[in-house]
């Protein structure tokens, strides 16, 4: 299991950008076919969930994206001397949000993550989970009889 979670944090950032434009072509396609002829309407079960996939795509692609931004195979002392910092250094980590820290003996420290990864982390959580329970509404609402 350990392998197959290493595996889909490895490729994440690679294989998202497909899936998020994939899902967001086929979201566009499906807008233009209903709107001229049904108008605006409560959105659909697929819908929702083609919402959720890119939403998610996107999450998971940032979230691997940040991870990977301050792993390095280099000892602390090279990963931040590459970030140009002189100094002895102590590497701290947080998943969530997602940081990694290169901090002086100073105390001076300098972010590896990039400011737009934990942004886009938690509005894709959000979106992901809000379409998700849109498409449940929207799947109890369909299987419910029409009020007279």
């Amino acid at each position: 299991m350990a392998t197959f979670l290493f595996l889909v944090l490895a490729f994440a950032p690679f294989v998202t950008p497909f899936v998020v434009v994939g899902a967001a072509i086929a979201l566009a396609r499906r807008v233009h076919t209903r709107l001229p002829r049904t108008g605006w309407h409560q959105p659909s079960v697929t819908t929702c969930l083609l919402v959720a996939v890119m939403a998610g795509a996107a999450a998971l692609g940032a979230y691997a994206w940040g991870l990977w931004s301050g792993f390095y195979i280099l000892d602390p002392d090279q990963m931040c001397a590459a970030r140009g910092l002189r100094g002895d250094r102590i590497v701290t980590r947080a998943t969530l949000p997602v940081s990694a820290q290169c901090v002086t003996s100073d105390g001076v420290g300098s972010e590896l993550v990039p400011g737009w990864v934990n942004p886009v982390v938690f509005a894709g959580l959000t979106l992901f989970v809000l379409a998700l329970v849109a498409g449940a509404h929207a799947a109890v609402r369909r299987r419910l009889p029409a009020r007279p």
